[in-house]
């Protein structure tokens, strides 16, 4: 462990003129983006590198952060994807045997710089009270009017594409490539526990740069294909709205999450509009409409599909799923075609396992379209 130095002084300051006053986290800096929350008690880690959080400010609502350090096999991406760090209590001692070093160390190690000891319960009423903001972190600079005129230079989540940023630039395989089930994988800042849950599955994978073709993928002969999560505005990826939209017309066996549910959506002509303060959490009751069954779902997103577009095009949509606490679509299937989507996370790192069937309704679906 490193030494532990008094600490420094920071300040959050967001869009809206709001100032907290807390210490240094991480590395001494400057940084900006959206700020949102996520309500898990644990798996911080897991949240931190998950690239959907591409350009978003954390804050933990869970008081303890730290308390069980951080360990390499954790990580969903290769590095830390938020922008920034928010919370109550931050600690670099930790008390997991198989833990690699502290949070302090590993923030440090991926230049990351953050907030701790403010009121992140005002912070967080703020935000469900105001609606998703810009905010700014530092640690250098600590002239408010400063820092207040630097936020309001950050540009709005809403038309921005972040997808081309955070997803693989190279092709590149997973599983064993003597399975009977292939799987093309469009990759807009998939997580590898995703790509796990299908490759547990017995499915071969190839994953692809978000700015494929069609035509590019389909050269590989897939059996299915899987769209990913990812950041941003899903509006403002005209690209991959082609490419979706090609695979549901030819009929391909295809599953979507998160980004990839909403591209589905925006590929039948619906479209998706910016939540109030999003979904962020590992408790999320979600109802299954043809079982009738409720699960828990583990959540990430700040964009929606449109209710009333989806309600008005039921003959060619069916709604799947519905969150339980805003009735928002939590899931669909086109009509007439193998293709599907959910909003939320079934492979659910971290968070409850209730959704990962929806894995194994894919592994059936392609099983089907080859028989």
């Amino acid at each position: 462990m490193r030494d532990r130095k008094a600490p420094e002084t920071a300040y959050l300051v967001l869009e809206d003129g709001t100032v907290f006053k807390g210490h240094a986290i991480g590395v001494k800096g400057t940084t900006t983006g959206e700020i949102c929350f996520n309500t898990g008690m644990t798996g911080y880690q897991e949240i931190f590198t998950d690239p959907s959080y591409f350009g978003q400010i954390l804050v933990s609502t869970n008081v303890h952060i730290g308390n069980y350090g951080c360990k390499e096999s954790d990580n969903e991406s290769d590095s830390v994807k938020i922008a920034g760090f928010v919370c109550r209590n931050f600690s670099d001692h930790y008390s997991r045997n198989l833990g690699d070093n502290s949070i302090q160390e590993y923030f440090e190690d991926n230049n990351l710089t953050g907030i701790s000891n403010i009121d992140t319960r005002a912070l967080v009423k703020r935000i469900r009270t105001e609606g998703a903001m810009n905010a700014i972190i530092s640690s250098e600079i600590l002239d408010i009017d400063e820092l207040k005129s630097m936020v309001k230079e950050v540009p709005s989540m809403a038309g921005l594409e972040l997808a081309s940023k955070v997803g693989t630039k190279e092709e590149y395989y997973l599983g064993d490539e003597n399975s009977d089930i292939k799987v093309a994988v469009l990759d807009y800042g998939v997580k590898r526990s995703i790509l796990t849950c299908l490759a547990e599955r017995g499915c071969y994978l190839k994953i692809f740069p978000g700015n494929v073709s069609y035509e590019q993928v389909m050269e590989w002969g897939p059996d299915g294909i899987f769209v990913s999560n990812g950041p941003g505005d899903p509006a403002a990826m005209g690209y991959a709205i082609e490419v979706v939209k090609k695979v549901i017309n030819n009929d391909i066996p295809s599953f979507g999450i998160c980004l990839g549910h909403q591209l589905f959506a925006l590929a039948v002509d619906v479209p998706t509009y910016k939540m109030h303060h999003g979904h962020r959490g590992i408790n999320h009751p979600v109802r299954n409409e043809k079982s009738g069954l409720g699960e828990i779902t583990s959540q990430n997103h700040g964009f929606g599909v449109n209710p009333e577009a989806i309600n008005a095009n039921l003959d060619k949509i069916e709604i799947t799923h519905i969150n339980l606490n805003d009735q928002t679509i939590e899931g669909i299937r086109i009509k007439g075609k193998k293709a599907f989507s959910v909003q939320y996370h079934p492979e659910a790192s971290p968070g409850p396992h209730d959704s990962r069937y929806l894995f194994d309704e894919f592994i059936t679906e392609i099983n089907q379209n080859k028989n």
